[in-house]
């Protein structure tokens, strides 16, 4: 059986709540990547998606120099349990209109996955 912590990813990129979006969004480009977790004092308190940046951002005429990334991070980050199957974080993505999820061990957050990590190869040992 795939597991979430069979796909999911172990360092994702993280910033300051305060770090301005336009920020956000260079990290994200130079990095490429689709989502960054909002820190504050090393606390993840949620995540933004490129989807926050075009439709909370540009979409919505924010000025842009200093928007603070908390402004459009979506919060709380739905979480889910390392050993569950995929089939869970599927639905639950679902029922929670995520494309992300924390992962947990024990309550504490170890990883993120994004319904892009479904489509990595995994061996065929694992189903």
């Amino acid at each position: 059986m795939v597991t979430v912590g069979n796909l999911m990813q172990t360092e994702p990129m993280t910033v300051e709540a305060g770090t301005p979006v336009i920020e956000v969004a260079r990290i994200m480009k130079i990095c490429n990547i689709e989502s960054v977790l909002v820190t504050r004092k090393a606390k993840i308190i949620g995540i933004v998606t490129e989807s926050d940046v075009v439709k909370k951002f540009l979409g919505a005429e924010k000025a842009p120099y200093y928007v603070p990334v908390e402004v459009i991070m979506s919060s709380p980050l739905c979480q889910i349990e390392e050993q569950r199957p995929l089939t869970e974080a599927a639905d639950l993505m679902e029922k929670h209109r995520t494309l992300y999820l924390g992962v947990t061990r024990g309550g504490s957050f170890i990883g993120l996955i994004s319904v892009r990590d479904f489509l990595r190869p995994v061996s065929l040992d694992e189903f």
